[in-house]
C-alpha cells in the first residue's frame, strides 16, 4: 500500500483491524488495501464537505459585518463546488493508494485535471460577473452596458482558451507549437476581418471614452444630427432633416466631433451698419439703445456692443450676447426678438440701416 503522510498514523491503527483481509487479492491489491482506500474515500469526502460548510458559515458572518457584496460572490463560488466534484477528488486520492494499471491512473488524472480547470474557470467567471456588475451598477448609458457585456463575454471565452492550454501543458503537450498555430490563424483572421475588428475596437473606445452618448446632438464633418444608437460596427444619427445617417465607428474615432450635450448657453455675434449721413448724436445713442434692448430680454445676457469700424458704405456696430439656453429654438427666438426690437427703436430714432452702395463717377476725356 502506498503511504500518504497525513494518514500514516491512522493507517497503522486500521491495519490491525484489516489483517484478516490480507489474504484476499484482486488486481494486485489485497482486501485490506481496498478497505483502506474505501475508508480514505469516506474520510476525505467528509473532510471536503465539512470544510466547505465551515467556509460558507464564516463568509456568511463576514458578510453580515461588512457593507461590500464581494462576500456574497465568494459564497457563491464556494457553493458552486458540488458534492460530485469533491467526491470524485476523494475517489482520486483514495485510488492513488492502490496499485492499479497505469492507463487507469492516467485516465483518472485526465478527468481530475480537466474538472479542476472547469471549476477554476467557473469561479473566475463569477468574479468577472461581479466586477462588471459593479461597473454597470451606476451606468445608465445602454451602449456602455452593451460594451461591458461584450467585454465580459470575450474575457470568459479567453478563460476557456487559457484553461485548455494549461490542461494540455499539464499533460506534456508542447503548447508552443499550438500558440504559434493560433497566432498564425489569428493574423489571418485579423487580415480578413480588419475592418470589422477596427469598428469593434472603435466602439469600445466610444463606449468608455464617451465623446458622445445616445441622445446627444453632434456634428461630424458635414453631418449634423442626434445620436440614436451606438452599435458594435456603426453609429446611427438622426439628421435635422429627418433621415438616418449610418457612420462606421472607425470613422467616428478618427474624425473631429462637435458635441452640443454640455452646451449650457449659446453665443451670438452679429453686426449692423447705419448710414454715414446719420448725425453724430444719434450714432452715439446706438450702443445705448442696443444695450437696453438686450438687457430687457429674459433669456439673454449681454457681452458687449461696440462701434467697431468704418465700413465701405456703413458705420459698423458689433454686438455679442449669450442666449441662456442650450436649445436651438430658444436661440432663434431670442435673436428674432432682439432684431425686431432694434428695428422698432431705430424707426423711432429715425436711424437708417445702411445697404451696399456703389458710387460710379463718369469723366469725359477730351481728345
Amino acid at each position: 500500500m502506498q503511504n500518504i503522510p497525513f494518514f500514516s498514523d491512522i493507517t497503522t491503527r486500521i491495519n490491525q483491524y484489516l489483517e484478516p483481509l490480507e489474504g484476499y487479492k484482486l488486481f494486485g491489491n489485497t482486501g485490506a488495501d481496498y478497505a483502506m482506500a474505501f475508508v480514505l474515500l469516506v474520510v476525505m469526502t467528509l473532510v471536503f464537505a465539512v470544510a466547505q460548510k465551515i467556509i460558507i458559515v464564516r463568509l456568511d458572518r463576514l458578510a453580515d459585518r461588512t457593507n461590500t457584496d464581494i462576500d456574497d460572490t465568494l459564497i457563491d463560488i464556494v457553493q458552486s463546488v458540488r458534492p460530485a466534484f469533491y467526491s470524485f477528488a476523494s475517489v482520486y486520492i483514495a485510488i492513488k493508494t492502490l496499485s492499479l494499471h497505469e492507463l487507469f491512473f492516467k485516465g483518472m488524472t485526465i478527468i481530475f485535471v480537466v474538472w479542476i480547470a472547469i471549476q477554476a474557470v467557473l469561479a473566475l467567471q463569477k468574479l468577472i460577473d461581479y466586477i462588471l456588475s459593479r461597473k454597470m451598477k451606476n451606468e445608465k448609458d445602454g451602449s456602455a452596458l452593451d460594451a461591458y457585456s461584450y467585454i465580459g463575454n470575450i474575457a470568459k471565452w479567453l478563460l476557456w482558451v487559457f484553461a485548455a492550454l494549461a490542461v494540455l501543458a499539464n499533460f506534456g503537450v508542447n503548447i508552443t507549437s499550438v500558440l504559434a498555430g493560433l497566432g498564425i490563424m489569428g493574423i489571418a483572421v485579423g487580415f480578413a476581418l480588419q475592418n470589422i475588428l477596427g469598428d469593434l475596437f472603435s466602439s469600445f473606445a466610444i463606449y468608455f471614452d464617451k465623446p458622445f452618448q445616445v441622445g446627444d446632438l453632434i456634428v461630424v464633418g458635414e453631418h449634423t444630427g442626434k445620436v440614436e444608437h451606438i452599435g458594435i460596427k456603426t453609429t446611427r444619427i438622426r439628421a435635422l432633416q429627418g433621415e438616418e445617417i449610418v457612420i462606421p465607428n472607425q470613422e467616428l474615432t478618427g474624425a473631429r466631433v462637435q458635441n452640443f450635450r454640455k452646451l449650457k448657453e449659446r453665443r451670438v455675434a452679429f453686426s449692423i451698419g447705419i448710414l454715414y449721413e446719420t448725425p453724430r448724436e444719434k450714432i452715439e445713442k446706438v450702443t445705448k439703445i442696443i444695450t437696453n434692448i438686450i438687457e430687457k430680454v429674459e433669456k439673454a445676457r449681454l457681452d458687449r456692443v461696440h462701434f467697431s469700424s468704418f465700413g465701405d458704405s456703413a458705420l459698423v456696430f458689433e454686438i455679442v450676447y449669450y442666449v441662456l439656453s442650450d436649445a436651438y429654438l430658444d436661440k432663434m427666438n431670442v435673436q428674432q426678438e432682439i432684431q425686431f426690437e432694434i428695428m422698432r427703436e431705430f424707426e423711432k430714432e429715425k436711424i437708417e440701416f445702411a445697404y451696399p452702395v456703389v458710387d460710379v463717377r463718369l469723366t469725359q476725356v477730351v481728345r
